[in-house]
């Protein structure tokens, strides 16, 4: 789904990516983790041939149209600049299917309503919705593409705790279903409990890769992002608890 190899972007003189090396397969739901400015957004920007970076990404080396079908793509930002309908926003999803036939793209844009329950919401202006009713339409333009893979830059943040849950459950049946999907994530409790997989940046390079557990370590977590944590396995799965914050000379 997606390979990168010795991914590398400097901004102002200073590595902001630095020899990224990040494979994705099909069936797996990755979260990836970092405080902020490690690397995130630039990574899953260049990843998509967005930016200007050095090394190799399987998605920029594609036509726009060949990407547009391999992969949908949910910005961090969430500013909608037309008042239109939220079903019509949902369809743009369609545009990377030009040659698709109507009732397909129908039956693809109903699947994404439905699934972010924007059935009572279909006929609102998108520019009068909440933040998160705003992110949950947004969510469902990258699903109404149906590709194969799906990157989200903190596609939960501003949403209520249920809305937050619903949508990790909706990114780990993608994946069930063979998708797959990259999302930066910044509550590693819903990451830990959610993905099939966690990769953690720090000061632009890969600091950890590997299952949940493997990865949200004491050392990990006080190295990058200066925090104690209680991690335990809870009857219904991985339970993240941070508890404090590690100054200075103790990090």
């Amino acid at each position: 789904m997606l390979e990168l190899r010795a991914l590398s972007l400097d901004r102002g003189g200073q590595a902001v990516l630095d020899g990224i090396d990040l494979s994705i397969g099909a069936g797996e739901f990755v979260g990836l983790l970092g405080p902020n400015g490690a690397g995130k957004t630039t990574l899953l920007r260049a990843a998509l041939g967005l930016l200007p970076a050095r090394g190799h990404s399987s998605l920029a080396r594609l036509s726009v149209r060949e990407r547009a079908r391999a992969a949908a793509y949910m910005p961090q930002g969430r500013e909608i600049a037309w008042p239109m309908p939220v079903e019509a926003l949902v369809a743009l999803g369609r545009i990377a299917h030009p040659h698709s036939a109507s009732a397909e793209d129908r039956a693809a844009i109903e699947r994404a309503i439905a699934a972010l329950h924007l059935s009572p919401l279909r006929h609102r202006r998108a520019t009068e919705l909440s933040g998160g009713e705003q992110a949950r339409t947004l969510i469902a333009r990258a699903l109404a593409q149906e590709t194969p893979l799906l990157i989200a830059d903190e596609p939960i943040a501003g949403l209520d705790p249920a809305a937050q849950i619903d949508a990790m459950r909706l990114f780990s049946r993608l994946a069930d279903r063979g998708h797959a999907v990259l999302a930066s994530l910044h509550d590693l409790g819903l990451a830990a409990r959610h993905c099939t997989r966690l990769v953690m940046l720090h000061q632009g390079r890969i600091a950890a890769d590997g299952p949940p557990q493997a990865v949200l370590t004491a050392e990990n977590l006080a190295r990058v992002f200066g925090i104690t944590a209680h991690l335990a396995q809870g009857p219904g799965g991985i339970l993240f608890q941070p508890l404090g914050t590690i100054e200075g000379e103790d990090r």
